[in-house]
């Protein structure tokens, strides 16, 4: 992977009141869509042409017209926006938006680890870069994992990177034991046990909302599972008035606008404050998605071959429909 050098500077920048403004402006003579992950400050979802999950997104940006798409998330979404459209200038905002799942499952060190299991299927969760994508036999995402490991054969065994708690859940869920990468995500994991059930004690009327990353001690304190839209689509239907949500609280921000009426409630970290949320996620600012527009960059390049060999398991997953 290469990455187009980006400029330290943030001259000229307009004031922050107009830029909502100025980046709609730029983003017209760019030709450029703004893509935003749930898990983003709420003024950047708030300026975003699409918002959603990484894979909806890059699919969503793939369809349009664009020439340019500024991708408010972390590196790999980006780079999974660069597989869908080697053609369009695919921005990230601030380059050290990284991701503690995906730089925990380093490709030399995934590549050892399929050598010892070569007998294995080998799926990887989206949340994983390019390099590994390129390793894998199927990608899959957290809303329909267990389906595709449901139609794997059944006399394959199956790896399954690099979020282990992702795949214990969809080893319960599927029925099929898998071999488990030992990742996981620093967000996911920081949710306190004792404050989740004070929260359900001060709310006996609230649902719990998890998403399936999360720890089994704290999913099995869930009334849903799922993933980030699943549980946004949840909120929306679910007669209850309040919920309890264990993900990264950018994503409250779409179900407070979406069902207004309801109360939602954070679950703070294993310290006892409200640090759960993803530090990387909030590097992007609108000053630095004003000037990746400016100056088309930090721009994500991909060598041609691995860009082919990530996108063959992407591939592989859309055709099984799940």
């Amino acid at each position: 992977m290469v990455f187009a050098a980006a400029q330290n500077t943030t001259g000229g920048c307009p004031p922050h009141a107009q830029l909502p403004a100025a980046i709609a402006e730029l983003k017209r003579q760019r030709n450029a869509v703004i893509l935003a992950h749930y898990y983003q400050e709420p003024e950047i979802q708030d300026i975003a042409d699409f918002i959603g999950d990484s894979l909806e997104l890059s699919r969503k940006a793939a369809a349009t017209d664009a020439e340019v798409i500024v991708f408010c998330g972390v590196h790999f979404m980006a780079e999974t926006a660069k597989i869908l459209s080697p053609d369009k200038t695919v921005l990230l905002p601030d380059l050290e938006a990284g991701c503690s799942l995906a730089d925990a499952c380093p490709a030399e060190e995934f590549a050892a680890f399929r050598a010892e299991h070569p007998d294995h299927i080998a799926v990887s969760y989206i949340n994983c870069s390019a390099a590994v994508k390129a390793l894998s036999d199927l990608i899959c995402t957290s809303s329909n994992a267990v389906d595709l490991v449901k139609q794997l054969p059944a006399d394959r065994p199956i790896l399954f990177a690099p979020d282990q708690n992702l795949g214990r859940w969809v080893q319960r869920q599927s029925g099929r034991q898998l071999t488990l990468w030992p990742g996981s995500c620093i967000v996911h994991e920081t949710f306190s046990e004792q404050a989740l059930l004070q929260l359900k004690l001060e709310h006996p009327g609230a649902e719990v909302l998890a998403h399936p990353e999360c720890q089994q001690h704290l999913l099995d304190h869930a009334d849903f599972i799922g993933s980030t839209s699943a549980l946004l689509r949840r909120a929306e239907a679910s007669e209850a008035s309040g919920f309890i949500v264990l993900t990264e609280p950018g994503i409250l921000h779409q179900m407070r606008k979406a069902v207004p009426g309801k109360e939602f409630y954070e679950v703070p970290g294993a310290d006892g404050c409200s640090c759960n949320a993803c530090p990387y996620m909030r590097l992007n600012t609108l000053e630095k998605v004003w000037h990746s527009l400016e100056t088309l960059s930090p721009a994500i390049e991909l060598e041609e071959q691995l860009r082919l060999k990530a996108l063959a398991p992407i591939q592989k997953m859309l055709a099984m429909g799940a």
